[in-house]
């Protein structure tokens, strides 16, 4: 049997083959592709998004293999038409935006995603940017490192303000979201959820399941944790932003595309928000004339809420367990339901 691993530097070839070997314990005929991402960033791709720029080596890597591992390979259909043996590709990822789904199912080709594996890492990246938000943390240590000493920030109208006893709104309550929420509340914030598709008995004990409308309403700190489709494209628009409370922080860890970015920026310029948190962007890399970076509080990094090493380990672990299961006759956790290709 024939398995091929389309590692890049994050989530290597050398984790996704030590897990394999662990899982599976029979020795296997293991190809290798290493992609280029992180140090080239990822794009679109025909009609992926997503991945890595490298659907040449890829096709001439597909013949005879009949499974396949990857986070970044662009599996396009004109990929899926080399891959003459194909049965089972693992996108070790919380979703396959990198495959073209119909094309792989139209071939009898089970897709199987990751979600979850870096929802630690981004809980835990967006409590860190939402703390950083509130206490200007930024902007006082720019100062700091400048040669300010700026106890004038002790100032009621310039302190920051606190987690505990605030309300936070949630927008998303997948995997992420729900790590979030419990370490809000063990800041003794009240935390309001908007997720449709949240079934209120699994919601837990410790937040709010709301309307959007009034999730922004009552919120003094906002965080996305949606997915991004057609339905959710552009959700937190200039009007939402402006029926935040005034000085509200807002913070985006999910994915650029739900938010507008140019209002958002404007919002801060006049002081309606009070701060807010960016790790995803509308465009990235970040353009050089975006008006975030000359935005007043704010905190951003490029896009690296879920780059831990415990999230690479658990990628190439559960994609491993994805693959014994599929040899054995087992449906793989995470498989793509036909009928959503």
């Amino acid at each position: 049997m024939k398995i091929l691993t389309a590692g890049d530097h994050f989530v290597t070839n050398g984790l996704l083959a030590d897990a394999l070997h662990d899982r599976l314990g029979a020795p296997f005929d293991h190809a290798e592709l290493t992609l280029p991402w992180p140090h080239t960033p990822f794009g679109p791709v025909g009609e992926v998004q997503e991945a890595s720029d490298a659907e040449d080596a890829l096709i001439a890597a597909l013949p005879g293999v009949r499974v396949a591992v990857t986070q970044m390979a662009p599996f396009t259909e004109r990929a899926l038409d080399a891959a003459d043996a194909l049965e089972l590709l693992v996108c070790c990822r919380g979703g396959p935006v990198n495959v073209n789904l119909a094309a792989a199912a139209a071939r009898g080709i089970a897709v199987v995603a990751t979600p979850g594996r870096n929802a630690t890492a981004a809980a835990e990246h967006t409590v860190a940017l939402l703390l950083a938000a509130k206490r200007a943390v930024p902007r006082t240590h720019a100062g700091l490192a400048a040669g300010q000493w700026r106890s004038d920030l002790y100032a009621y109208g310039e302190c920051g303000t606190e987690l505990g006893g605030s309300t936070v709104g949630l927008i998303g309550y997948g995997a992420i979201g729900r790590k979030v929420a419990r370490v809000l509340h063990a800041f003794d914030a009240r935390v309001l959820v908007h997720d449709p598709y949240t079934d209120p008995a699994d919601a837990g004990p410790h937040v709010e399941l709301t309307g959007l409308d009034e999730l922004l309403a009552q919120s003094t700190a906002v965080s996305l944790h949606a997915r991004l489709t057609p339905e959710t494209a552009g959700l937190v628009d200039a009007a939402r932003i402006a029926a935040m409370p005034p000085g509200a922080v807002l913070v985006n860890t999910a994915r650029g595309g739900l938010l507008d970015y140019p209002a958002a920026a404007a919002a801060l310029v006049s002081g309606h928000l009070g701060a807010a948190g960016f790790d995803v962007f509308d465009s990235e890399p970040l353009a050089a004339d975006s008006p975030l970076r000359s935005a007043p509080n704010v905190v951003m990094t490029p896009h690296l809420a879920g780059a831990t090493r415990e999230t690479a380990h658990r990628a190439a672990r559960l994609s491993a367990e994805a693959v014994a299961d599929h040899l054995a006759g087992r449906t793989p956790q995470g498989l793509v339901p036909a009928a959503a290709r």
